[in-house]
């Protein structure tokens, strides 16, 4: 058994490991910190330098949130993080599926030329509007 599993690590790429590793981690960091309460982390800074919201300021605390099983306290903060994490979460599966079963396969929809001019289209349009100081556009704003 232990022969399998020794045999079965030393097949993994070498940045697997390391990279599983990190990101274990770093979700015990926002586990266990909340952002909005402990110095820890970094201020936004494109908020401290304009005064006005990028597409991921409230990221580090939605994903505390998150991390919490609170997903309408994590919508508050960003919900254009919350509403991509599905597509993340499958090309994520897709990605450690191909390492283990030594495949190239793609998640079909994400490799379309347009993609990318709607994927810039929603951040930019998400980014212009959580930054109208009117209501229902100051929802789109992280709020404390």
């Amino acid at each position: 058994m232990l022969l399998t599993l020794f045999i079965f690590i030393m097949h993994l790429p070498k940045y697997f490991i390391p990279a599983s590793f990190s990101i274990a981690i770093i979700v015990i960091v926002y586990f266990l910190f909340n952002p909005a309460a402990v110095s820890l982390f970094p201020p936004c800074p494109f908020y401290f330098l304009t005064g006005f919201y990028c597409p991921g300021c409230g990221s580090q605390r939605a994903i505390h949130q998150l991390l919490h099983g609170n997903i309408f306290g994590a919508v508050g903060y960003n919900a254009l993080l919350v509403l991509s994490l599905p597509v993340l979460f499958l090309s994520a599966r897709m990605f450690i599926l191909n390492i283990f079963k030594k495949e190239n396969r793609k998640v079909d929809f994400l490799y379309k030329p347009q993609v990318p001019k709607i994927i810039s289209g929603i951040v930019l349009l998400f980014w212009i509007l959580r930054n109208i100081p009117v209501h229902p556009f100051t929802l789109l704003a992280p709020h404390n």
